[in-house]
């Protein structure tokens, strides 16, 4: 039996809309049109762009380019892909993915000494 792969892509869409609810992000899936460039596929997490790809055989690489093509200036291109029977994943540039690691972990320093000065 055949799936409908733009049946099966928007259901991804809509699961992974859910993922960011349960952390409580108001996300929800983007109307999106052929061809139509800077919208992601899910909006409402700040600063990234998401492009959710659910199948089971992803060529990373070329998914990264489309979220690259179409992010707009400020957010950070990212690829969400789940397989059947898999867990998601997210997938992003090198660079990118260390704007979000310092981020973290100036968040973690400044943390830490509001700690030690309070205690």
């Amino acid at each position: 039996m055949a799936v409908n792969s733009r049946s099966k892509g928007k259901r991804g869409e809509l699961e992974a809309a859910g993922k960011f609810r349960d952390y409580g992000y108001d996300t929800h899936r983007t109307a999106q049109h052929c061809g139509m460039t800077g919208v992601a596929d899910i909006e409402g997490v700040p600063y990234i762009h998401l492009e959710v790809k659910r199948r089971e055989n992803l060529n990373l690489y070329d998914a990264i380019s489309q979220a690259v093509r179409d992010h707009r200036e400020g957010e950070l291109p990212t690829v969400m892909w789940r397989k059947n029977d898999s867990e998601w994943l997210m997938v992003m540039r090198f660079d990118d993915w260390m704007k979000l690691y310092q981020a973290y972990e100036m968040s973690e320093n400044e943390t830490k000494e509001v700690r030690e000065a309070d205690g």
